[in-house]
């Protein structure tokens, strides 16, 4: 299972911290109010029913056959509110309100029956209601049953509101943590940035340390790598230059003397002859290594742009080689903005190894997109695996089908040349499988519109 991004994790944690504190607080809100609101009610409740006691002592009080009913109607009861009279073991309500003695508890009954004022909450047609007893005299009992409807829709009211600002608080504290986390990583987006473009070619890109106090040793750490990265890369700059530049010497002397034996071939037996030849090629690809060494050493190096009819010099790459690829531009726009000597070099690194391990390039296109140049060099090969496709543009990296091919005497700079090229015109290289079998090397080259 896939990790969550950091950036998940900090704005999934501050909704988290935000709706716990935040339902923490409401339940404690709601549990308070609701205490408080349930005491204050009860209060008023039994505060209500004495008094209603007293008119109803009052009333029986007056005569010896007193009108209960009467008595009773005197009592403002209201929708919520229902008055019963207990008086020598009957049952007296209004006429609303009969039946009502079931929600009287049997436990409150025998405490007012032993003359003990009492009251309890009970739950009746699915409300919670209040029973307040009364004694009055030996054998009268006075009920009172205060339904707490209206305090449950309040309560109600009160739960959704506080559900609202939970959820409504978690959504800041979402918020918040997404503003904290961008703010927060910002940093870590410009030591990115600046990663990506020194590994684009911009060898002087460094970050500044005051800009972020907080990360003062991630910023001098980074510097540092690439210093020292930038350091290495030229002492193998300078190696390959210099190594290159001490051999050109031996191996001028060697051609001109490999020349002198291939012109004087026919006075030679036929093992003399053959071998002769052998260390002729052998010179002429060590020479080819060399340039390559050399121009690799000179990578970076900027591109020169120059208005230029790219199809016009593919078409002489493959006249050089003796190739004959369809050459195609799309829309006929082939004058394009770039250095001439490194384009003409990448096309003829595409073409020669398309000769040399894809059976021959089949179709060169070049189209502009925008101000982006791309060349596609289509052969009808083997194709390179997935698993190469990674390294085929790395210095001294040959594919599977190089290896299997017994002509192939490359050493593997050619397609890093390419890469190199693209770079320098802030471009890249890449290699598709071709519509209907073999390999398409793909160049894109940005900048190239005039």
């Amino acid at each position: 299972m896939r990790r969550a991004g950091l950036r998940v994790r900090v704005v999934a944690g501050f909704a988290a911290g935000a709706l716990a504190l935040s339902a923490t607080m409401a339940l404690a809100s709601y549990q308070v109010t609701r205490q408080s609101l349930l005491n204050e009610r009860e209060r008023t409740a039994v505060r209500a029913a004495y008094d209603d006691a007293a008119v109803v002592r009052s009333g029986l009080g007056v005569t010896s056959r007193p009108d209960i009913a009467a008595v009773l109607r005197v009592l403002d009861a209201g929708e919520n509110k229902r008055v019963l009279l207990q008086r020598e073991g009957e049952w007296y309500a209004l006429k609303a309100d009969r039946g009502s003695t079931g929600a009287i508890p049997a436990a409150l009954q025998r405490r007012a029956a032993e003359g003990t004022a009492a009251v309890q909450r009970v739950r009746t047609d699915g409300h919670v209601s209040i029973v307040v007893a009364v004694p009055l005299s030996p054998g009268d009992i006075f009920y009172e049953v205060d339904s707490l409807r209206e305090l449950e829709h309040t309560l109600s009211v009160l739960t959704m509101v506080l559900t609202l600002v939970a959820i409504g608080t978690a959504a800041l504290g979402a918020l918040l943590g997404w503003y904290a986390s961008r703010y927060v990583l910002r940093p870590l987006k410009r030591v990115a940035d600046a990663a990506q473009e020194i590994a684009g070619g911009a060898a002087k890109l460094r970050l500044d340390p005051a800009a972020e106090p907080d990360l003062t040793r991630l910023t001098t750490s980074f510097n540092h790598m690439v210093d020292e990265l930038s350091a290495r890369l030229e002492r193998d700059r300078r190696f390959a230059a210099d190594v290159s530049h001490e051999l050109r010497s031996p191996l001028q002397t060697l051609a001109a003397a490999a020349s002198v034996l291939e012109r004087r071939r026919e006075h030679l037996d036929e093992r003399t002859a053959t071998a002769a030849s052998l260390v002729t090629a052998e010179i002429t690809h060590f020479q080819q290594l060399v340039n390559d060494l050399l121009e690799l050493s000179r990578g970076d190096r900027p591109a020169t742009r120059t208005a230029t009819d790219v199809a016009d010099l593919a078409r002489q790459m493959c006249r050089e080689r003796q190739l004959s690829p369809e050459i195609v531009a799309a829309d006929g726009e082939s004058r394009w903005c770039v250095d001439r000597r490194r384009v003409g070099q990448l096309l003829g690194n595409l073409l020669d190894n398309a000769r040399a391990y894809g059976g021959g390039p089949v179709e060169v296109r070049l189209r502009l997109d925008g101000d982006v140049g791309r060349i596609d060099v289509d052969d009808e090969g083997p194709g390179v695996s997935p698993e190469d496709r990674p390294l085929i543009f790395d210095r001294f990296v040959r594919g599977r089908s190089a290896g299997a091919r017994a002509d192939s005497g490359g050493a593997g700079l050619g397609l890093a040349l390419v890469a190199q090229h693209a770079a320098a015109h802030g471009g890249t290289a890449a290699v598709l499988d071709r519509p209907g079998g073999g390999a398409r090397f793909r160049v894109d080259l940005p900048g190239c519109r005039s």
